[in-house]
């Protein structure tokens, strides 16, 4: 009976373990890498989506307060316009 081919065995099992570790490792590094350039790219864009929703919510406040502040004479503006006489 022939036993050499257990040491061989062995022997490959580590080998592949080690030529596995060598290229498994640095695909996981660049994978984080990835990602982690994924989560500042959305980051990112979070942040200056809401620096536009912020800019878009003040402009509303001034239409609104430019509404409800001249809202009574805006109407008594228009009830004379429709007092006038058309030439």
């Amino acid at each position: 009976m022939n036993v050499l081919w257990i040491p061989a065995l062995g022997i490959s099992v580590a080998l592949l373990a080690v030529f596995a570790n060598q290229i498994f490792r640095p695909w996981l590094r660049l994978q984080e890498r990835k990602m982690e350039l994924d989560a500042n790219m959305v980051a990112e864009k979070a942040a200056q989506y809401a620096a536009q929703t912020e800019r878009l919510e003040q402009r509303v406040r001034v239409l609104e307060r430019i509404i409800t502040d001249k809202g009574v004479d805006l109407s008594d503006q228009i009830e004379r316009l429709r007092d006038e006489p058309v030439n």
